[in-house]
């Protein structure tokens, strides 16, 4: 993937070069051919915009990311490569003080490359090539070249963070498998009923660690992507019938029961459908886990799906909330899906660390043995698609969880009549 990357580069400089040169060519003859119809020695008035506009049609055959500055950084034009590949980011790029800085030090026919990080709405990471261009009297623009170097920098960062996770969370049923096995070789050797307690007890070891592996791995392939805007459209209703589906098992035989509310009509979405049916059983399967208290009572799980705008989400009153790290307030429109349980709740001190990796909030339950990961996930792909996650929680009731996705460019609300609803739904009563 960098070789292509790579080759796209080079070859997008060399068709900057030749543009240039053919443009510089141009302008120079419209100077000849002025100062000789005036019949004086006076230089020819900058080139007009039709011979910007002639370049920049050139440039947009480049296949890469280009930009055309002017002489301030401020973007004069982008090219369908760099709208693709960085979208609405363009402009946070170019406010980034290193490219900024080198673009207003850069004289003609200098070039500079840059490096940048950026962390709002999520963390990417950039290769900027700028080179500032004369093409005409006293008119100059700067050519730009923009990499992404997002994925690279996650992998990296996924597996530093893989081998310091997997080797602490991993640790403590490694140790529990090793004392087991020297027990079953040593003292339990004869003893049958001491070997099936402690086969039982290593099987489930074993699918502790086989769980935070999944998980692991889930996550670093949520982070891979999660800078890539989503293309697709996502229909609630499907997604609803997809999460009843496959959260059937995690039902069958339980304590916990699901009830759906879903009116007609809501419109499409923008979005993965994969990720967001993720996001749904991630915060089902914690209501489960988390729901019930010490009387290990009956667990009800509620899903409700409305149309909305996140400044309903932020207006909750309650023990507390946390928000997702994406934009996307004023009056824009969604669609949410809460997912509320009737349990012990949640105290006020843990909501703004719920999303943190491994943090776990401990209580009495014996089904509370999460990963500590689920609503990291969450998380991530929720700032994938520009999204909210808000958390309402009142102890001794119940907590609700609230996840806000965007109309994304072409999804229109207006395509399906459906009332606006601007309130945001409390956690059942226990009863």
């Amino acid at each position: 993937m960098s070789a292509i990357v790579a080759e796209n580069i080079v070859a997008g400089m060399g068709v900057l070069t030749a543009a240039v040169m053919g443009w510089r060519m141009i302008a120079s003859r419209r100077a000849a051919t002025m100062s000789v119809a005036r019949g004086d020695s006076v230089r020819a008035v900058p080139p007009s915009a039709d011979v910007l506009s002639r370049m920049i049609e050139t440039l947009d055959l480049v296949p890469a990311a280009v930009l055309v500055l002017d002489a301030g950084g401020r973007i004069l034009h982008a090219g369908p490569g760099a709208w693709e590949l960085f979208g609405d980011s363009l402009g946070a790029i170019m406010r980034h003080p290193a490219p900024l800085s080198a673009v207003l030090e850069l004289r003609d026919g200098e070039r500079v490359e840059v490096d940048m990080m950026l962390d709002v709405p999520i963390r990417r990471a950039v290769r900027g090539q700028f080179r500032r261009i004369s093409i005409g009297a006293g008119q100059s623009v700067v050519l730009a070249t923009l990499q992404d170097g997002s994925e690279r920098d996650a992998l990296e960062r996924m597996r530093t963070d893989f081998v310091a996770y997997a080797s602490h969370e991993l640790r403590t049923p490694l140790a529990a498998l090793t004392g087991f096995i020297e027990t079953l070789r040593g003292p339990a050797a004869d003893d049958p009923q001491a070997q099936q307690r402690f086969l039982g007890v290593m099987a489930g070891q074993a699918a502790r660690m086989q769980r935070l592996l999944d998980r692991l791995l889930m996550l670093s392939r949520v982070q891979m992507i999660e800078h890539r805007k989503p293309r697709g459209t996502v229909s609630p209703a499907a997604i609803v019938s997809r999460v009843r589906d496959e959260a059937a098992p995690l039902l069958d035989g339980g304590p916990a029961t699901l009830n759906v509310d879903l009116p007609a009509g809501l419109p499409d979405f923008a979005g993965d459908a994969d990720q967001v049916v993720q996001v749904l059983l991630n915060l089902i399967e914690n209501a489960i886990k988390y729901g019930s208290d010490e009387r290990d009572r009956a667990v009800t799980i509620g899903l409700r799906v409305r149309q909305t705008v996140p400044a309903a989400l932020m207006g909750v009153v309650g023990a507390g909330k946390i928000q997702g790290a994406a934009p996307g307030g004023g009056v824009r429109q969604g669609i949410a899906f809460t997912v509320t349980d009737n349990g012990p709740g949640i105290e006020a001190r843990h909501l703004p660390r719920l999303t943190e990796r491994f943090y776990r909030v401990e209580g009495n339950s014996p089904r509370r043995t999460g990963t500590g990961l689920g609503l990291a996930i969450v998380k991530h792909i929720i700032d994938r698609h520009e999204g909210r996650l808000t958390v309402d929680s009142t102890v001794g009731k119940g907590t609700a969880f609230t996840v806000w996705f965007p109309f994304g460019d072409g999804v229109s609300p207006k395509r399906h009549e459906t009332v606006m609803d601007t309130s945001f739904p409390q956690p059942a009563d226990p009863g």
